[in-house]
């Protein structure tokens, strides 16, 4: 069964375009792993510094393998000097 996650991100106005070139490496990596279907980058048009990652992997496996990923263990020690709060992700599965 396919896994959906949707992950909100709020950055400091003042690492906007570090935290955009973060993502960047992050998705691009990412977009590889075996499992991964879709990958992609949204930013709020709204909120300056909100950014979503929508993700669908073919099955929590392949999410769990993702995980422990260089590129995002990077991605996370990275982010974490930058963030104006915690992410939330939020996890689940397709009913309609």
């Amino acid at each position: 069964m396919n896994l959906h996650i949707v992950a909100l991100f709020k950055f400091n106005e003042n690492y906007l375009m570090d935290a955009v070139e973060l993502f960047r490496n992050l998705v691009k990596e990412t977009r590889k792993e075996e499992g991964c279907l879709q990958y992609d980058l949204i930013e709020d048009n709204e909120n300056k510094g909100v950014f979503f990652l929508i993700e669908l992997w073919e099955s929590v496996e392949h999410h769990n393998h993702h995980i422990g990923q260089d590129h995002l263990l990077y991605f996370r020690r990275e982010a974490s000097k930058m963030l104006e709060s915690s992410t939330q992700v939020y996890k689940g599965f397709k009913i309609y």
